[in-house]
């Protein structure tokens, strides 16, 4: 066997790792603000405020809006997932295998990764219907009216994550799941990934809140929440004589923050 074997499986391991990060390693991140290469331990997110338009006398001077400019920062952890690979040359050559390895990271920072966001969407204040019963339409509609009386942009950047006890319970609502209501393209029994609704991507998500049998599920507009990365995924891969085996580190450096509070709104849902 070639002597440069370990260079080629190390560089393609890397690889593997950053793809499948970017392809299944976060259901969140592509739903909220995001910002790569941040430099420092924190950044920060820009809020403007509302502006309004008036009139103006002729030759007069063009009203000013004068917007309120804040903004809400955003600190930085480091998170690491390292495990030890023994070396094997059946793991060097063989796809399969070492994907199951390079999968296996790329899920853990993905997850740690939602797991930054939800807890952001976990501070929200804004609480549709009572945690007395699960995902009902009513409470789905009590959640609708209070984004519409924020004037949350319905732009088609809403999204709603549920658990996957309230997506089966959103199957059993003719408007969620019945072609009459939403049409044949839009039929949730296509996948379980995700699906558009009164205007939202519609997911379910394992890794919600769940408290005292209270499940928290979010609606929220993408502008409302926001992810920075200063160090993407990345992967270190290091050879360790003593143990005749790989040590395999990925890591990243990211944080998440609530920029806009009223563009939240968690549902309570009681979960047997």
């Amino acid at each position: 066997m070639s002597t440069t074997i370990d260079q080629a499986f190390i560089k393609q391991f890397e690889r593997e790792v950053h793809e499948s990060y970017q392809r299944m390693g976060s259901k969140l991140r592509a739903t909220v603000r995001h910002k790569t290469d941040v430099q420092g331990a924190s950044t920060v997110f820009q809020v403007v405020g509302r502006g309004a338009a008036s009139t103006k006398a002729r030759h007069g001077k063009v009203p000013v809006m004068n917007l309120e400019h804040s903004h809400v920062e955003c600190a930085l952890a480091d998170y690491y997932a390292g495990d030890w690979v023994d070396r094997l040359d059946e793991l060097k050559v063989n796809i399969d295998e070492r994907a199951v390895v390079a999968n296996a990271g790329a899920y853990a920072l993905g997850r740690k990764t939602d797991e930054l966001i939800i807890a952001e969407l976990d501070r929200s204040a804004n609480l549709a219907g009572a945690a007395t019963d699960g995902l009902t339409r009513d409470k789905v509609l009590a959640a609708f009216e209070m984004l519409g009386t924020a004037d949350v942009p319905d732009d088609g950047q809403r999204t709603a994550v549920v658990g996957w006890k309230q997506w089966s319970q959103l199957l059993a609502l003719p408007e969620f799941a019945d072609a009459d209501y939403v049409g044949a393209d839009e039929l949730p029994w296509r996948g379980t990934q995700a699906k558009r609704w009164l205007g939202t991507l519609w997911m379910p998500h394992s890794g919600l809140t769940l408290t005292g049998g209270v499940r928290l599920c979010h609606w929220y507009h993408r502008t409302a929440v926001g992810h920075a990365a200063g160090a993407d995924v990345a992967t270190d891969v290091t050879w360790h004589g003593d143990r005749a085996a790989f040590f395999v580190n990925h890591m990243m450096s990211q944080g998440a923050c609530l920029i806009d509070p009223k563009g939240v709104v968690t549902l309570r849902c009681k979960e047997a």
